[in-house]
């Protein structure tokens, strides 16, 4: 099941928190709920992307990116991601869920996400993303511009530049 009240927090609370500039990363403070976890009693993997999700969107409400999406009826897509899984997360552990914007290229926009518990990564993750308006992809440029930042694009660091490369040279659809 989603997780509405997650989203609905995130949606009430997120714009009330302290604003977010391209350079800031923003966190969030969660806890392992029964119902995120798998048959192992850990958390399970596909419940870590979709908490990943509420992590983007609270970046957004905090980066002025939501009321952009209402007021000009954007919308937002996921269109790739890379993640790793190194440390379990049990039920009602507390962790913190870090969102931090990395780049941009014309068309995407790359998050890197962690979570984590003290000191340890439990997972992160590569999340390339785009805005939509009418089920096309807008030019990353026209976000930035309307968010107050034309001139923020910093160098993609090496690892995601071979991520790029190595997923575009996948074949598209996959072959049988």
């Amino acid at each position: 099941m989603y997780p509405l009240f997650r989203l609905a927090r995130v949606f009430l609370f997120s714009p009330k928190r302290s604003p977010l500039t391209p350079e800031d990363t923003g966190t969030l403070r969660m806890v392992v709920w029964p119902w995120d976890c798998d048959i192992f009693f850990e958390m399970n993997n596909g419940r870590h992307l979709t908490l990943y999700d509420l992590g983007r969107f609270d970046y957004g409400a905090r980066c002025g990116l939501l009321p952009l999406l209402k007021t000009k009826g954007w919308g937002l897509v996921v269109a790739g991601s890379t993640i790793r899984y190194r440390k379990r997360l049990l039920p009602f552990q507390r962790y913190r869920m870090h969102t931090r914007l990395i780049g941009r290229d014309a068309r995407w926009f790359y998050f890197v996400q962690r979570m984590t518990r003290g000191d340890d990564t439990c997972s992160a993750a590569l999340i390339r993303t785009a805005v939509t308006k009418k089920g096309r992809i807008l030019p990353t440029q026209e976000v930035a511009d309307a968010l107050g930042y034309p001139e923020w694009q910093p160098a993609k660091p090496e690892w995601v530049e071979a991520w790029i490369t190595a997923d575009d040279s996948r074949p598209w659809p996959p072959e049988e």
